[in-house]
């Protein structure tokens, strides 16, 4: 094995009689890819292969539907319901094997959360009718394109069956049925989900579970259904057979709901029980859109560590735990004998390839997932997981990257994401890349992006790192005219410059405290920063910018995070108009630096351009700590003030020292057009040069230009 600071997480583990080659397992989430008939796919049987040949010990199938198609929150969801299910399912096990992985298959009925019987107009089975939960105003941020699709939305009103005793029966039949299904397909374990707002948590938590009868009241009655689906299941596979469960640590925003000193003593009943292992997570009763970035799919970084120790505390089985870890932490987790598996969703979505890479001694090289939700987000409307930052994800059985038949020299325009990404695939099937840049550093928007939200900085050092492959060439203040051409002489072209952003028609936009999202990019990312300095700052104000070494640092989107809290050249009060990506998380990274802002929109909805979750925290965030209007239309700016109308024609002023105007991005033709006319070779755009994408768009057309070209 290569000597690698990996080694506590890339070092083999148990789980009652399964031997695992490392500790990565991928974790359990439900991928949507199954057909209309719940039958894993080509598409499903692609992806988990995927993540098993990029080296993960275990590959757990997440959420299938132990009643199918009742008791399912997705229209694609895997059914393991009826024994017609069980030879696709064994061709998912065959393939996971295939590369040295073992698979574990979670099983699990949706109850109250069964969007897709509420779709239908079939009854979700509870233990108690759900409390009302307050006003959530999620939806108002979901554009009505989006509601057409969105999981869960129908005619039908909500129907509830409150489950009586032959329920239950049903239920624990359900669940013991499915696990010898699975032991019939092949699969190593079975994980039972005992989290998540689902059934068996509906039953185990105070706050849903208002029954009076011997499921209900007491912690003991109210761990009833786990205890009989448990007990049922392990007397069904039989005493070698893994089973483990999955437990809530804390069911959060929930008054009344699960506590951690509960879940710990639900754990120790799994472990009487028989169970051979916890797996730990949490959930988050949604009384807002970024309640869901709590749990179950958290923004912190090693959300649910903590929650792990506890358990590993309380019980003597081996915890997974999920939640954000990264690998470093994983593994000093585990060398310190905290935790003993990391199970990896989101990481795993973006880089199928991390526990090989690690093992390689080469984590430089594994792909950063950048926590935008994109992936998650398709699950509310309607379709299966993606991922903003590896186009191959969901799209395995056919995107394969191989070798070129003959390979050519590539000529690429621009090294921002979609340029990088396209150089990097060109270069992995042979050709030979030369790679333009006008400024002096890659990343284009994407530095700037980064200084915005901190995870894309970290995409873009890999990008940047992956450009130092030996078939790829990188010339930075660099013209794309008639004498590269004669230089290079390419057999292809691909330009990806990205979009331009013309200012808006708006009286007083051409005032020197009125910004462009391009100028402030620039400024402060050293892209003709000192054109941009003497046209918009002050003597001072520049002594200032050079000061504080704004343009030594260009290179370090780390450094420029560190310094724009020391100096940037906006007043204390900021106007950003125009509440799309852009200004949404120009307005989040303002906030974070004293600044008052106040967004102004011109459309019905702010951020349509994020992923739902994302927008949710970030909108949520901006509501939260300055001010966002809808439906406002700027009419003039003035030295201090904007003037604007609201929806009813209302006239309005807000206070301003600042404006920066994030509107007006389209698409920029420029470049390949001049191109083109000196040359027959044909020119391809790409990335927001084409069409806005923004980093999914970048990263998804420059990954398909380097696999096509």
């Amino acid at each position: 094995m290569a000597t690698t600071s990996y080694d506590a997480l890339l070092q083999p583990g148990s789980i009652g009689t399964l031997q695992l080659r490392n500790r990565i397992a991928l974790a359990p989430m439900g991928e949507n890819f199954g057909g209309t008939d719940g039958h894993a796919t080509e598409k499903t049987q692609a992806y988990y292969e995927a993540r098993a040949r990029g080296g993960a010990g275990l590959i757990i199938l997440g959420t299938t539907a132990v009643s199918w198609p009742s008791g399912t929150s997705e229209p694609h969801q895997l059914g393991i319901s009826k024994d017609e299910f069980i030879p696709t399912l064994a061709e998912v096990v065959r393939r996971i094997h295939a590369h040295g992985a073992k698979a574990a298959i979670q099983i699990n009925h949706s109850g109250k959360v069964a969007a897709n019987d509420r779709a239908h107009g079939r009854e979700m089975w509870v233990p108690s009718v759900p409390p009302e939960l307050p006003p959530n105003k999620a939806m108002l941020m979901i554009t009505r394109q989006e509601l057409s699709t969105f999981v869960g939305v129908g005619p039908y009103p909500d129907r509830y069956r409150v489950m009586d005793e032959a329920d239950m029966a049903q239920m624990v039949e359900w669940y013991a049925a499915a696990a010898v299904r699975a032991q019939q397909a092949g699969f190593d374990a079975v994980e039972v989900h005992c989290a998540h707002n689902y059934i068996i948590a509906g039953f185990l938590s105070p706050y849903f579970n208002q029954r009076t009868d011997g499921y209900g009241g007491s912690h003991a009655n109210r761990t009833r259904l786990m205890r009989e689906v448990l007990a049922e299941v392990r007397r069904r596979v039989g005493p070698d057979f893994p089973v483990w469960v999955r437990l809530d640590a804390e069911e959060m925003h929930t008054p009344g709901g699960i506590e951690l000193q509960e879940a710990l003593e639900n754990a120790r009943i799994c472990e009487s029980l028989g169970v051979d292992a916890i797996s730990v997570s949490a959930y988050a009763r949604m009384t807002c859109g970024s309640d869901f970035t709590d749990a179950p799919i958290p923004q912190q970084s090693g959300a649910y560590l903590e929650y792990a120790r506890a358990f590993k505390r309380a019980v003597k089985l081996p915890v997974i735990v999920a939640g954000r870890v990264e690998p470093e932490v994983g593994d000093a987790s585990i060398r310190a004998g905290e935790v003993d598996f990391v199970a990896m969703g989101r990481k795993l979505l973006a880089d199928s390839d991390l526990p090989n890479k690690l093992q390689a001694g080469k984590p430089q090289d594994v792909r950063p997932c950048i926590y935008c939700y994109a992936c998650v987000s398709e699950i509310f409307v309607n379709r299966g997981i993606k991922c903003a930052v590896n186009a191959q994800t969901g799209h395995e059985h056919e995107a394969p990257i191989v070798p070129a038949e003959q390979p050519r020299q590539v000529l690429i325009v621009g090294g921002g994401p979609a340029g990088m990404e396209a150089a990097r695939v060109a270069a992995l099937r042979g050709h030979r890349v030369t790679l333009v840049e006008r400024s002096n550093r890659l990343g284009g928007t994407l530095f700037f992006a980064g200084l915005a939200y901190p995870e894309n900085g970290r995409l873009l050092d890999y990008l940047v790192r992956q450009m130092q492959h030996p078939n790829i060439t990188v010339e930075l203040n660099t013209t794309a005219d008639a004498a590269l051409l004669a230089r290079v002489r390419p057999d292809a072209i691909l330009v990806a410059t990205g979009a331009k952003r013309a200012a808006p028609a708006i009286e007083g936009a051409q005032q020197n405290h009125v910004w462009s999202g391009d100028e402030l990019r620039r400024l402060m990312t050293g892209d003709g920063a000192d054109e941009i300095a003497r046209a918009k700052l002050g003597l001072a104000e520049r002594a200032l910018f050079k000061a504080g070494g704004m343009l030594g640092v260009t290179d370090s989107a780390a450094a420029l995070q560190g310094l724009s809290k020391l100096w940037m050249p906006l007043g204390k009060r900021v106007v950003v108009v125009g509440g799309g990506l852009v200004g949404l998380e120009l307005a989040e990274f303002l906030l974070a630096r004293g600044r008052q802002v106040t967004v102004l929109e011109p459309g019905t909805h702010a951020g349509t351009e994020l992923s739902i979750v994302r927008r949710w925290r970030v909108v949520e965030a901006v509501q939260a700590h300055g001010t966002l209007h809808l439906q406002a239309q700027v009419q003039s700016i003035g030295r201090k003030q904007v003037q604007w109308l609201d929806k009813k024609g209302q006239a309005h002023s807000t206070d301003a020292d600042s404006v920066v105007l994030a509107l007006g991005a389209e698409p920029d033709a420029s470049v390949a057009e001049q191109l083109q006319a000196l040359t027959e070779v044909p020119v391809q755009r790409l990335g927001d040069s084409e069409t806005l994408g923004y980093i999914e768009g970048a990263m998804h057309t420059g990954h398909h230009a380097g696999r096509t070209v």
